[in-house]
């Protein structure tokens, strides 16, 4: 999937929203385990239940990882389900990885030969022969991870360099433009840090930006797309917790429903106000 494609998926559901599947087997309703795999079985559910309002789905690798192969064999059925039944929607690893070159080759083999997701978030700390290896796959994209939604960001993303005057996040867009292009490689920005937006665009006024931190942490949507829409949208916003955890009973999946489609409401009228659909 292209830019102009996403863009086209955007304004056909006049929303720019990512649900997270951090799906948690100790957060799913009861009854589902049960079944002979609980996981796969609440992310069906939550997908079909949202992908009316969705352009793009997230699951985070750990809330897999951490349930050890059947958490993979979990991964893996979603995917392919994502895949076969929906396919116009972007998919995206969130496990950010980055290491050695070697090391990465293999994960990009992990993520985009084997699982056939669309994305994966890197953390760039290792350099640029961390991140490229993730790059020589056509059509996929490579998420950087630029500026965190979480507390911690503040203890190094904001130093500053003394010579250049830049903080460590902007010297991260800056320095990694030259890695890739708007067509294979966006940034993570924290809802969480909205005013940081539009400066931020002011570095990277073409890529697109996945943003976390709306809903559970906090984020303010409305300031989000405010400070860093552009003229293509440009915004992936993700929301995980409020959505799929709207309700932990027999009725979660209508309950992600509704969340969702409250999402995408505003969504679209903050599309409709930077009239791109």
């Amino acid at each position: 999937m292209n830019q102009q494609q996403l863009f086209e998926q955007i304004q056909k559901k006049r929303s720019f929203l990512c649900v997270g599947l951090d799906t948690d087997i100790r957060r799913i309703p009861k009854y589902l385990t049960d079944t002979s795999d609980p996981v796969f079985v609440f992310n069906k559910e939550i997908i079909d239940a949202t992908h009316e309002y969705a352009v793009a789905y997230k699951p985070n690798i750990a809330f897999y990882e951490s349930l050890g192969w059947k958490g993979w064999e979990s991964l893996e059925k979603t995917i392919v389900y994502l895949k076969s039944k929906y396919p116009e929607i972007f998919v995206i690893a969130d496990a950010k990885r980055g290491d050695i070159g070697n090391t990465s080759n293999l994960y990009a083999r992990a993520f985009f030969d084997h699982l056939d997701f669309d994305a994966v978030t890197v953390a760039p700390y290792m350099g640029e022969d961390s991140v490229k290896p993730f790059m020589t796959y056509p059509g996929k994209w490579v998420i950087v991870l630029a500026l965190t939604s979480n507390k911690g960001a503040f203890d190094f993303q904001f130093l500053k360099d003394a010579e250049s005057g830049d903080l460590l996040f902007e010297s991260v867009l800056r320095k990694s433009q030259g890695w890739g292009t708007i067509e294979n490689m966006m940034y993570v920005v924290g809802a969480t840090k909205a005013e940081k937006l539009r400066e931020i665009r002011g570095i990277v006024p073409a890529h697109f930006l996945l943003v976390p931190g709306v809903g559970a942490q906090g984020g303010s949507l409305k300031e989000v797309a405010e400070n860093g829409m552009n003229s293509k949208c440009g915004l992936l916003v993700n929301s995980s917790r409020g959505i799929i955890y709207a309700s932990n009973d027999v009725d979660f999946a209508e309950k992600a429903c509704d969340a969702a489609k409250n999402v995408q409401l505003e969504m679209e009228q903050l599309l409709i106000e930077a009239q791109l659909v």
